[in-house]
């Protein structure tokens, strides 16, 4: 019989340990956490008495593997979009509480006579709290579902951000013995480069995946692939100067925001749950009681500081983001413990050098103190939060109270609002996978082909700048390319809007000439500008490319179905909390209007007067005599008298109604959706004359399938108008000309009995 080895032995003494010392905390009502945290003080090498175990290495890889599986496991409960809706207060708590604690670390490290550089660390240390540690006391007193379990959840991500930003910063500092600041921005840039692309190549890959592998994902093969996921992307991680803890999270995200992210939270929750406890039993192993005795005063000192701090600090950022007392007080009360990040800090200040070896210990064991009182620090606040409530003066209570309103009021966006996002988004989206394509490009397949062709130098930076300005010439045109749905109505309104939108599309040009001059610039160090008159064109052609155009927005379709997926998918729901699908007619409203008799642009036709490609809405009917036209083509002729039914979005009808007042033209009746315009005529007598609207499936054998909008002809096949199509449950009214249309794809026709009559023939109705 072979010899059992040794990790075994040190797992069941560890694990046995660890249930005895949790069971005696929940029986006097104490986080399980404290209870691995002791299991591993008794088990490891400091106890004696007790059985020990011996291969620490092989503990510390099952701990490492815990706090991957415990990060990918808060990934997964914290999506984009939730990280989104808590962005605002969560970035301006941690924030503030990061500046105070690190201020508060500093000047106490200072005061202790520890120099500058330990202080320093000491300061970056105290402000990280424990995600995990947090995660799990919320758990275990049932308050996950509790107000403010999100803000103090968005908060933690938004420290663990930070906390990879910090290290840059002090690994930075600590091997120049100084503040360089162009080192710090060169490093800092490719963080940031590094995380958006992952996430943007993230949204846009795995969801995709999932998709089509769907018919072969059973709970095996969808366990074995998140976790291949989690794994493969933490090691990413690592590799680009990461942490692995951060690729973990972001893995979980990109999962969190597909169908398939209660099912893998599901699966992993007993993994979780076992190497998590190692990961915490580890904790204990630091705890040194010689060295807790030698800096006692100081640990408590540390402590206490650490405690109030956060307390005060965290308060004040959740106020001043408009949180309630009653929420912002729970909330920093959860994250008043020194987190395992700090532990990683310290390990850094340690391995470059620079701080004692007594600052990890103690670090160490103010974490242990601050785990063990963060609890009662929790279940003290609810009190804490009724005696602040009865002895701050009413005149300031009274003003949380407005600042909560004045914040919490929900407001819709403005125009400049909506564009500004579409503008950056689009912006920002193809321009860092265009700075990406040059970054790696120069950096790794430089290096590579001079590796590969080392003999001909010329030939390995031709091919480097071959496949570079091929990923440009894909990505470049469609940064560049012009939406106008909210861009002609800021135009129209207001001349001063024009030098800003001017403004930001030249912008937009500097950065796309920038990306395009750079690689022959850095890999040959040719003349910029022989390389902009030659760029300039090629990109020009690209940009006014209808293939190209085509390409670019079954990209985008496809980023925003990933992307939203599960929130999509949430709209068909009919249980209690949530959404019920809202399909397109319920998205599309229509407003009447009649045509002053003297009206300025009388005689012009519909395609003259460009509404659709101008302000984005369409005329959909006509009533001129007593009579009615539905669906008028872009050659009518509008007059004097005539009435018209107008369709868009509510903001792009608002905007076409306020420009055309100008004209004259009035509003008649109710702004309503398009679905109770189309349900309204059923009370007219003339029933002939109806106006239909259809969603039609589209099956793979249908001849509009892999043709451009422009292209299908659905109007004289079907005696219709496109007026949107929903594709992967995204609605998309009033899609580009130059759209691929899919099979699966949702398409929502408007027409007359003509239409009906054309789609009954050909088997499209039932």
């Amino acid at each position: 019989m072979h010899e059992i080895p040794v990790l075994i032995t040190d797992l069941a003494i560890l694990l046995t340990v660890a249930a005895l010392t949790t069971l005696l905390c929940k029986k006097i009502n104490l986080p399980s956490v404290l209870g691995y945290i002791l299991a591993g003080f008794l088990a490891g090498p400091v106890v004696n008495f007790l059985p020990t175990i011996e291969d620490i290495e092989g503990i510390e890889v099952w701990s490492d593997i815990g706090v991957i599986f415990l990060m990918f496991g808060l990934g997964l409960e914290f999506s984009l979009h939730k990280l989104a809706q808590v962005g605002g207060p969560g970035f301006l708590s941690a924030g503030i509480q990061a500046a105070g604690m690190g201020g508060v670390g500093f000047l106490l490290g200072m005061s202790l006579g520890w120099g500058g550089m330990n202080s320093l660390f000491l300061g970056v240390m105290l402000a990280m709290s424990s995600t995990m540690i947090t995660m799990k006391n919320v758990e275990d007193m049932g308050l996950k579902k509790a107000p403010f379990a999100d803000l103090a959840m968005g908060t933690l991500v938004i420290e663990d951000i930070l906390a990879i930003f910090a290290m840059v910063v002090l690994s930075t500092i600590a091997v120049s013995q100084s503040i360089s600041g162009w080192a710090l921005v060169q490093r800092l840039g490719l963080l940031c480069l590094y995380m958006a692309l992952w996430l943007i190549l993230g949204i846009y890959l795995v969801p995709t995946m999932m998709k089509k592998l769907r018919g072969l994902m059973n709970e095996e093969t969808l366990l074995v692939f998140s976790l291949g996921l989690c794994f493969l992307m933490a090691l990413l991680a690592e590799a680009i100067g990461l942490s692995t803890e951060l690729g973990a999270f972001l893995a979980g995200s990109l999962l969190a925001g597909t169908i398939h992210a209660e099912e893998v939270e599901h699966l992993i929750t007993p993994c979780k749950n076992l190497f998590g406890a190692v990961f915490f039993i580890s904790v204990g192993f630091m705890v040194q009681p010689a060295m807790i005795w030698q800096y006692l005063w100081s640990i408590l000192l540390l402590s206490a500081a650490a405690i109030v701090g956060k307390l005060l600090f965290l308060t004040v950022g959740a106020l001043t983001a408009g949180k309630p007392l009653a929420e912002a007080v729970p909330a920093a009360a959860a994250q008043t413990q020194v987190g395992e990040f700090s532990f990683i800090i310290a390990g850094l200040g340690q391995s470059l050098g620079v701080t004692g070896t007594f600052l990890y210990p103690i670090i160490v064991a103010v974490s242990v103190v601050t785990t063990f009182t963060t609890p009662f620090v929790l279940k003290f606040s609810r009190p804490l939060v009724g005696w602040l409530e009865s002895h701050l003066p009413k005149p300031w209570l009274a003003a949380l109270d407005r600042w909560c309103q004045l914040r919490s009021r929900q407001k819709e966006p403005s125009d400049w609002a909506r564009f500004l996002r579409g503008y950056f988004g689009s912006f920002f989206l193809y321009g860092i996978l265009a700075f990406g394509a040059v970054l790696l490009g120069v950096r790794r397949l430089l290096p590579l082909m001079q590796e590969t062709f080392p003999d001909q130098i010329w030939l390995s930076r031709e091919l480097t700048c071959l496949v570079i300005y091929l990923a440009l010439a894909l990505l470049l045109p469609a940064m560049l390319r012009v939406r106008r749905r909210f861009f002609t109505a800021l135009w129209l309104e207001k001349v001063s809007s024009r030098v800003i939108l001017s403004a930001l599309m030249v912008l937009r040009l500097g950065v796309a000439v920038l990306l395009a001059v750079a690689p022959a610039v850095l890999i040959f160090q040719v003349n910029p500008l022989w390389i902009f008159l030659v760029a300039l064109p090629v990109v020009w052609l690209a940009t006014h490319s209808k293939k190209l155009a085509s390409h670019y927005l079954e990209v985008e379709a496809r980023f925003l179905a990933n992307f939203n997926e599960r929130k999509l998918a949430a709209r068909f729901g009919q249980g209690e909390g949530e959404e019920v699908h809202q399909w397109l007619t319920e998205q599309l409203h229509v407003i009447t209007l009649a045509v002053p008799a003297h009206y300025a642009q009388d005689g012009r036709s519909l395609n003259d007067l460009n509404w659709g490609h101008r302000d984005h809405v369409q005329v959909i009917q006509v009533w001129r005599a007593g009579r009615h036209w539905n669906v008028p083509e872009g050659r009518w002729i509008v007059r004097g008298g005539d009435r018209l039914a107008v369709m868009g979005s509510p903001r792009q009808v608002e905007n076409f109604c306020r420009q055309q007042a100008k004209d004259g033209l009035s509003q008649i009746g109710e702004l309503m959706t398009l679905r109770d315009y189309v349900a309204a005529q059923e009370t007219t007598k003339d029933r002939t004359g109806h106006l239909l609207c259809y969603g039609i499936q589209l099956e793979k054998n249908m001849p509009q399938v892999g043709k451009a909008v422009r292209e299908s002809n659905i109007k004289r096949d079907w005696s219709a108008m496109l007026i949107g199509l929903e594709r992967n449950l995204l609605p998309m009214p009033t899609p580009d000309p130059s759209l691929t249309l899919r099979a699966g794809d949702l398409l929502w026709v408007m027409g007359s009995r003509e239409m009906a009559a054309k789609l009954l023939s050909l088997g499209l109705l039932d």
